[in-house]
C-alpha cells in the first residue's frame, strides 16, 4: 500500500521545543519566507500572529504529541516554487536566530533541512 511522504516533518528536538513554546504561548504556527538572512528560516509565531494570504501556501499541519492543536507550516509561494520537489525537515540548532521567532530567547533556532522527494 502506498503511503504518502509528509511534505514537512519535525525532528524530536523540534517537537520538544514546540511543546515548551506551546506551554508558554498557546497555539503556534510556522512561516518560512524566501527572504534573506533569518527570513529563509522557519519562524514560529503564536497562531494567527503572522498574517498569511494569497502569496503563501499551507504545506502541512504538524501534529505534536502533547500539543492539542496542529501547528500550521506556511511558506511563501515563491519559496515553495523553489522547494516544491523537497521534503522539509524542521530541526533545532544552537544559536540565536531571529528576534521575531518565539524560540529566540531559548538560545536555539529552528532550521529547515531538505531532502529531494523520493530520496
Amino acid at each position: 500500500m502506498y503511503e504518502e511522504i509528509p511534505r514537512v516533518e519535525l525532528t524530536p528536538a523540534a517537537a520538544d521545543l514546540l511543546r515548551r513554546l506551546h506551554a508558554a504561548h498557546g497555539p503556534l504556527m510556522f512561516h518560512q519566507s524566501g527572504g534573506c538572512c533569518d527570513g529563509s528560516a522557519p519562524m514560529c509565531y503564536p497562531e494567527g500572529e503572522f498574517r498569511t494570504g494569497g502569496s503563501d501556501v499551507l504545506l502541512a499541519e504538524l501534529y505534536v504529541d502533547g500539543v492539542e492543536e496542529p501547528v500550521g507550516f506556511w511558506m511563501s509561494r515563491s519559496q515553495y516554487e523553489a522547494w516544491s520537489h523537497t521534503r522539509l525537515i524542521v530541526d533545532v540548532v544552537e544559536g540565536r536566530g531571529s528576534g521575531f521567532s518565539l524560540e529566540a530567547p531559548e538560545g536555539v533556532r529552528f532550521l529547515t533541512r531538505s531532502r529531494v522527494v523520493g530520496a
